[in-house]
């Protein structure tokens, strides 16, 4: 017994164990932290909200279809590809028109156009119908308004079934369902 208290060099060993193996966990910890702060606070997120979606039919069997897009997120949108019961509309049949924020129309539900919408249609909204050439861009902040002119497997035999849109971004695919309206014209 009288050894082990003489020896000073068993004591130091385990002394400098312990000191050694609690700073390298305080510093792992501070860079974990530290990345985990850099990382979230940087990461902005892209987030649509899809509201007023609506497909119409008419009575000749013409179809058109309009959603309300939102971008919430922290980041401006690109939407790649727009879809009507999982049929890809092709750009040329695309008209949109970005929303004034100030704008009270905001609220009112999207109307029937006679088909086919074209450019420099009024939407409703401070800024007209623009034909999609391309890609859709969405500022952060901002409202977009997509009409589609004659999507594709939509006719008068659908009236009255539920459809979805799809929305397709870079990193999501945002979808809502509505059921087809009949429109007397």
């Amino acid at each position: 017994m009288i050894r082990i208290l003489k020896n000073r060099l068993a004591l130091s060993t385990v002394i400098t164990t312990l000191i050694i193996l609690v700073v390298s966990i305080l510093l792992a910890a501070v860079v974990a932290y530290y990345a985990t702060n850099v990382v979230s606070t940087r990461v902005q997120e892209e987030n649509l909200y899809v509201s007023k979606q609506h497909v119409w039919v008419n009575s000749i069997g013409e179809a058109e279809a309009a959603v309300m897009v939102t971008n919430n997120g922290g980041r401006d949108v690109v939407i790649n590809k727009v879809s009507v019961r999982g049929q890809v509309s092709d750009w040329a049949d695309v008209f949109y028109a970005i929303a004034d924020p100030d704008l009270d129309t905001l609220t009112d539900d999207l109307v029937y156009l006679p088909v086919p919408v074209a450019a420099d249609d009024d939407l409703g909204l401070t800024d007209t119908a623009h034909l999609a050439l391309t890609n859709l861009i969405l500022p952060s902040g901002m409202t977009m308004v997509i009409y589609l002119n004659s999507p594709d497997s939509i006719g008068l035999n659908d009236i009255g079934l539920t459809v979805g849109i799809s929305l397709h971004t870079a990193q999501a695919v945002y979808y809502c369902e509505t059921n087809i309206q009949a429109i007397i014209s």
